[in-house]
């Protein structure tokens, strides 16, 4: 079981770069290995060899709340009387030190929003230690659940069993699959393709499915009034792979869709249409399909650049941006360029990209977005940081267009965005573009606000449709998820 959710681990390593870990269980005791760094960095043949098990759990992390750090990394562990378990984390809680204060804990007692969530069930499993583990588990995941504020999708190992959890709202994407030997979850669906499951369905928002010996069952600790669907729309763009299914859609599909769109609202006389590697580039042949300019690559990316956005600091991402594209001057000297790419936040990779075409004599340069300008941070499982390094927070469309130094601009607008994905009736999270968000939220949280030193915020709440203030994000992010029975 450990080589297939390394497997999985691979197939979502998009997800998270920081770290990666994972957590066996062969029935009588639960192992836990975790690193800094891709998952080929925390496991060769030999540590595999030494997890044996036939039920196991796995996490790559992106940061948000709490800051990259080996303590940080998950699966997090606790063991409490006769009960141990393992815990990975994909999204972000927004009310951590309202529930950290609740549960008495002092500064650094907990590090991180994943960890957080693993306290305080452990605290709910120590005062039912008599009770059958499977019963125990479920009692405090029905006490525990509906305190959390935020996006969460979680799976958790005990000894015996592997439950998926996932928010009231959906934020983050958690799906289930088959195996003629077992059950999978999973974020995504390509980590099912790539150890030969079939996807069942996608769990539902508010849904808890428990994995044993007696098959699948699912439980829902939330109240109706709780239960309001809203998966990330940026999931659609950028975050989920291409060979991702999201609420029964294809996510490339979608994508070509956003450039077809683009296309027909925004077109422009040019020579050349080229997409932005990776996520740019369906949207970009949809652009083309559309206008019936030819496609053709203007950028080479190096691929063991991991992805820009996701980088923890602006002077990591600054200058992955140096190393990760490079421009083919044949394909691009003297022509008119339509460039596509999927969003633009804090306009790091788009300005350098821009001057390296330039520099590689592209004779014009017409950006096409295949999504609405981001204005607002997110505060439910990704890092864009505060308003202040939000491009189209500060500047109109036509400053962006200046600062970029292309020759026009155009964004995808977000009626095109929804109709794209082609859920239709589904709902989805746009805080990021539109400044509602579906979950109220404190102002100034910082990265590290469990963490000893950081000090409380200040005593104040984001109203759900936000201000123009310039709010600090509250960041954290944790699992890409995959286990297995």
């Amino acid at each position: 079981v450990a080589h297939l959710t390394y497997l999985g681990l691979y197939a979502l390593q998009h997800r998270g770069q920081e770290s990666a870990g994972m957590a066996v269980s062969d029935r009588e005791s639960l192992t836990v290995v975790k690193d800094m760094g891709l998952v080929s960095n925390a496991f060769d043949d030999r540590t595999l060899a030494t997890l044996t098990g036939d039920l196991a759990i796995g996490q790559t992390r992106y940061s948000t709340t709490g800051s990259s750090t080996w303590r940080n990394a998950q699966p997090v562990y606790r063991g409490v009387d006769h009960v141990e378990f393992a815990l990975g984390h994909n999204g972000n809680l927004v009310n951590v030190e309202q529930l950290a204060a609740e549960c008495g804990m002092l500064p650094g007692t907990v590090t991180s929003d994943s960890d957080l969530v693993a306290e305080m069930l452990a605290m709910e499993l120590a005062g039912r230690g008599d009770m059958d583990p499977g019963e125990a588990f479920d009692e405090a995941l029905t006490e525990v659940l509906p305190r959390l504020h935020g996006a969460f999708s979680l799976v958790l190992a005990d000894h015996d069993r592997i439950i998926g959890v996932r928010d009231p709202n959906g934020f983050r994407p958690l799906c289930l699959g088959r195996l003629d030997s077992g059950w999978v979850l999973a974020s995504e669906s390509p980590a099912l393709d790539v150890i030969g499951a079939h996807m069942v369905r996608e769990l539902d928002p508010g849904e808890v499915v428990v994995i044993d010996d007696t098959g699948c069952r699912s439980f829902r600790p939330f109240s109706d009034e709780d239960v309001d669907p809203r998966l990330c729309l940026f999931e659609f763009v950028y975050f989920a792979r291409p060979d991702s299914v999201l609420y029964g859609q294809s996510v490339h599909h979608a994508r070509v869709r956003m450039g077809e769109m683009l296309a027909n609202h925004a077109p422009v006389e040019a020579d050349l249409v080229m997409g932005v590697p990776e996520s740019g580039i369906p949207a970009a042949e949809g652009y083309a399909r559309a206008s019936g300019i030819p496609y053709g690559q203007g950028l080479v990316k190096n691929r063991y650049i991991g992805r820009t956005f996701i980088a923890p600091t602006q002077a990591l991402r600054s200058a992955a941006v140096r190393m990760k594209l490079n421009p083919l001057r044949d394909n691009i000297e003297d022509q008119r360029l339509v460039v596509v790419d999927d969003s633009i936040v804090r306009g790091t990779t788009t300005r350098a990209m821009v001057r390296m075409l330039r520099a590689a004599g592209a004779g014009e340069v017409h950006l096409r977005v295949s999504s609405p300008p981001y204005r607002w941070p997110c505060f439910y499982g990704m890092d864009t940081g505060a308003r202040s390094e939000l491009l189209a927070a500060n500047l109109t469309v036509d400053e962006i267009r200046e600062y970029l130094e292309v020759d026009s601009l155009t964004y995808l607008t977000l009626d095109h965005l929804l109709e794209a994905t082609g859920a239709v009736g589904a709902g989805f999270c746009d805080a990021c573009l539109t400044g509602t968000y579906p979950v109220e939220i404190p102002v100034n949280l910082s990265k590290g606000v469990l963490e000893a030193g950081d000090g409380p915020p200040p005593e104040r709440s984001m109203p759900v449709h936000a201000t123009d203030e310039d709010n600090e994000l509250p960041t954290q992010a944790a699992g890409r998820l995959f286990g297995r029975d």
